[in-house]
């Protein structure tokens, strides 16, 4: 298993419904793939540096995972294709 570092932007207007959609679609990666959240944390809401889809503000979501590679893949098509998800970095900090 290899560790990876993930951070969502959401619209900063977004609900605790979004948040949790985010949640379940990371928790449903991790099953199929045998990985596991070793933390979650809630940044809060922060003014972007410029406008990203109209949005002035983005909520930022960090997550601190284990994952096979194979999985990050997957976890990377998830992602790109949520059309909630206004920006996301997923690195390995061991690399």
């Amino acid at each position: 298993m290899n560790k990876y570092e993930l951070t969502i932007v959401l619209d900063g207007k977004s609900g605790s419904a979004k948040k949790k959609k985010i949640e379940e679609t990371l928790s449903g990666v991790m099953k199929l793939f045998k990985g596991e959240i070793k933390e979650s944390k809630d940044w809060g809401v922060k003014d972007l540096a410029y406008k990203l889809d109209k949005s002035e503000t983005g909520l930022y979501l960090f997550y601190q995972l284990e994952l096979e590679a194979k999985g990050v893949k997957a976890l990377n098509d998830k992602l790109r294709t949520d059309n909630e998800i206004l920006r996301f970095l997923l690195i390995n900090p061991e690399k």
